[in-house]
């Protein structure tokens, strides 16, 4: 029989009295060890604390990372620097079809149903994801199988067969994402890809994330060689792993990645484009009819989305800091968020944007960084017939960046800033991607703590001379639906460089 909840509470009571009662052990403490049961050994980091981020640097230029995290799984990966900004010599969308070609057939692995397997067996799953300056392959598998994960990740990213059906079945999942990108309700992929078209004109972060349609037949197994030869090097490469031992890690680095020759042949690291993004300003529009994005017995309203952004600063800057803040000040959301605790309904943009204007059905902020530049946005929906409106409160937004913070906002956009980054950080695969976007970049790692401590030291004035610096910029605009009220760029520009960021008024003989 099993046993009751009353009767282990009965033998706890009979033990407590056993030994309390002076019977066998007289003055015996419960706080104390009890006799004859060994001492019991704690996890502990072992004062480590302080340099928790190890990397090492192998003989061709290959960066180790890695940072231990207890438990019996791992996240492994391999962080290239590249993206869809070092496609300025090629046709663009080589990013968007490597990312789908990833973890196909390799020189050791027959398909990808093998790779799955192969990975099944250690409980793990694989992903890559590509983004404007960075492409990552990661693993998450047991500890126990890392020999397997390294060997397989450095298959995946230096030996891919890149055969002719693969390559037939990516265009056709580059057909379906692109056609999908059109069609969905959420407009944020499509305006972010415009807003940086507009604001880095034809150059590095502004070039196409999504590969366009007219490059989907151009992009073959020959000039996705030509890319490969000069971007996958390891020179640009960091394997970051988290959960696991650096030694261990190394040894895995040295046996697969250190002396492996890809697909493609010797590397060509000086056709790497090393352009400085050049912030442009100005605007990209796409009139469209939204009415019927979203049907059914509850449909969304037609809506108009725009976003307006001015140069913020690159992530290696002093300033990264302030602007993170001062994104998170003005913070925003859905007009249907059911609010709570940290959900920000504090932030500017709810209690000045949304709380005042019921037609306004979104009002966020975006602050995007990169190695050379930034961009910090906003973007707001509302009917068609009061674009003009709506497009006034953002830039008279915009202008009140530039007063001075009360001290209770900024406390709490710097108390919620540190609670966001602590909380994602609880997370194995934002550690790993932490980890190896930092090293990549910075060939170090700033700890939490060290970022904390930099977030706590802002001050009212620190914003308002990093919002002085941004509104001297020229606006990036990206207009998205019915465009008809749509206040021309001049007017938008000029209202950004008033006092109160009011537009020009506009009188009218005939309506």
């Amino acid at each position: 029989c099993c046993l009751t909840i009353s009767s282990l509470f009965g033998f706890g009571i009979a033990v407590y009295r056993k030994y309390s009662s002076g019977s066998r052990y007289p003055n015996i403490s419960l706080s104390a060890p009890l006799p004859g049961i060994p001492k019991p050994v704690f996890a502990s980091v072992d004062g480590h604390e302080q340099c928790e981020t190890k990397i090492t640097t192998l003989e061709n230029g290959l960066k180790v990372a890695s940072q231990n995290k207890f438990g019996q799984f791992c996240t492994v990966g391999i962080l290239v620097n590249s993206g869809s900004r070092h496609e300025t010599k090629y046709p663009s969308g080589i990013a968007h079809f490597l990312e789908k070609l990833a973890f196909s057939s390799t020189a050791q692995y027959g398909s990808k149903d093998e790779i799955l397997l192969t990975l099944e067996k250690h409980g793990g799953i694989c992903d890559c994801q590509t983004s404007r300056d960075t492409t990552m392959y990661a693993v998450s598998a047991e500890v126990k199988g890392l020999d397997t994960v390294v060997s397989l990740l450095s298959d995946a990213v230096l030996q891919p067969r890149l055969l002719d059906e693969e390559i037939e079945m990516t265009r056709m999942a580059v057909r379906f994402e692109l056609e999908d990108l059109n069609m969905r309700p959420d407009p944020e992929p499509l305006l972010t890809e415009m807003i940086h078209a507009a604001a880095y004109r034809g150059n590095t972060v502004g070039l196409p994330r999504f590969c366009p349609v007219d490059n989907v037949e151009k992009i073959d197994k020959k000039l996705l060689h030509t890319y490969l030869r000069s971007y996958y090097c390891p020179e640009r490469m960091v394997l970051a792993g988290v959960g696991i031992e650096h030694e261990q890690l190394v040894a895995c680095a040295r046996k697969y990645l250190l002396d492996v020759k890809p697909v493609w042949g010797a590397s060509t690291p000086t056709n790497v484009d090393l352009s400085v993004a050049q912030y442009t300003g100005g605007i990209v529009r796409m009139d469209k009819d939204m009415s019927d994005v979203s049907l059914g017995p509850t449909p969304i309203p037609e809506l108009t989305h725009i976003m307006i952004g001015l140069e913020s600063c690159s992530f290696l800057e002093e300033d990264f800091i302030p602007f993170a803040v001062l994104n998170m000040m003005m913070g925003g959301g859905g007009s249907f968020s059911a609010g709570g605790p940290g959900k920000g309904m504090f932030t500017r943009l709810y209690l000045n944007v949304l709380n005042r204007h019921h037609w306004m059905y979104n009002a966020t902020s975006y602050h995007h960084s990169y190695e050379d530049s930034g961009l910090l946005c906003i973007h707001a929906s509302a009917d068609p017939r009061q674009v003009r409106e709506m497009v006034e409160i953002i830039t008279r937004e915009f202008i009140q960046m530039a007063g001075t913070a009360g001290e209770m906002e900024l406390a709490r956009a710097k108390t919620q800033l540190k609670s966001m980054l602590m909380m994602n950080l609880e997370s194995r695969p934002v550690i790993f991607e932490d980890v190896g976007r930092q090293v990549l970049a910075t060939g170090k790692r700033k700890l939490p703590h060290e970022l904390c401590d930099l977030i706590s030291n802002i001050t009212a004035s620190d914003i308002k001379r990093v919002t002085t610096k941004m509104l001297r910029s020229k606006p990036a605009v990206a207009a998205l639906g019915d465009l008809t009220e749509m206040p021309s760029y001049e007017h938008i520009q000029a209202a950004l460089s008033s006092k109160d960021g009011r537009l020009p008024r506009m009188y009218r003989l005939f309506r």
